[in-house]
């Protein structure tokens, strides 16, 4: 039988590692030709992240647990650099040292997901295989934030003619807006807020959003590589966007399931 640590670890580098070796390909393409320091380490990153690609093709379910382990701590300190490369640039970016096109919000969107993949290699090293179940509201307050990011980014990065998408670009931001000020509110009701029916409400409520979201995301995505719509989005950014939505569900999916297995449990005793 498959060692569960082994099998999420690989799952979250799977994922999270091509998100890294993306986020330095967009970075990259941001910046402008002056800055080829910045964006020759840029594309360091991206080759630090393909090579963790490639050994991560060499490791199985049936790994034993103590290479993952090493494995784990490996990719962590890759993703601590790069986390600390993307904090510099937006430090260049705020203090007007530098002029790229990247929003100073989309290198400090990339930041956060840095040090959220740091934290869950962290966490699996430690032995928490999954989010725990207390955690349900700060996982979704950061998920949360990251889908409203996507949907302003999208809205900003449209060409203005494509007047019916950047509305419902905007539309979508002010409904995760709203969403990520809800949670926000139920995570200082913690941990009083933490009971099993407002708990799946809040996912139940989430759930539906996120999957609107993904949908016009994947419409979006294939408009865009079938040059079907006028726009400034790389078809990779598109598609890059698209894949943290479905894994936002996937991990929905985990704490509903988690939700009703607890409460399964204190129904029987």
């Amino acid at each position: 039988m498959a060692n569960a640590f082994v099998v999420r670890s690989l799952d979250e580098i799977r994922f999270w590692a091509r998100i890294m070796k993306e986020h330095a390909l967009f970075l990259s393409l941001g910046f402008t030709y002056n800055e080829q320091k910045l964006i020759d380490e840029a594309k360091a990153f991206i080759v630090v992240f393909e090579r963790i690609e490639e050994q991560l093709n060499g490791y199985t379910v049936d790994t034993d647990p103590r290479q993952i382990e090493a494995f784990n701590v490996h990719v962590y300190q890759a993703v601590a650099n790069i986390w600390a490369y993307k904090r510099k640039v937006l430090g260049l970016i705020l203090r007007c040292e530098i002029r790229a096109n990247n929003y100073a919000l989309l290198v400090d969107h990339t930041s956060r997901e840095a040090a959220y993949f740091a934290n869950r290699l962290k966490e699996l090293n430690e032995g928490k295989l999954q989010p725990l179940p207390e955690a349900i509201i700060k996982e979704n307050v950061f998920f949360l934030r990251i889908m409203a990011d996507h949907a302003k980014f999208i809205g900003h990065l449209l060409d203005p003619s494509e007047r019916k998408l950047v509305d419902q670009a905007r539309d979508f931001s002010h409904d995760f807006d709203q969403l990520l000020f809800q949670a926000v509110d139920l995570d200082s009701m913690r941990p009083e807020s933490e009971t099993p029916a407002l708990l799946d409400q809040f996912l139940d409520q989430n759930r539906v959003s996120v999957v609107s979201l993904r949908n016009f995301k994947k419409t979006a995505r294939d408009l865009i590589e079938e040059c079907r719509i006028k726009s400034n989005i790389h078809p990779l950014l598109a598609d890059h966007v698209f894949r943290e939505a479905e894994r936002f569900i996937e991990i929905i999916d985990i704490f509903e399931e988690s939700l009703t297995s607890n409460i399964k449990e204190s129904t029987a005793m």
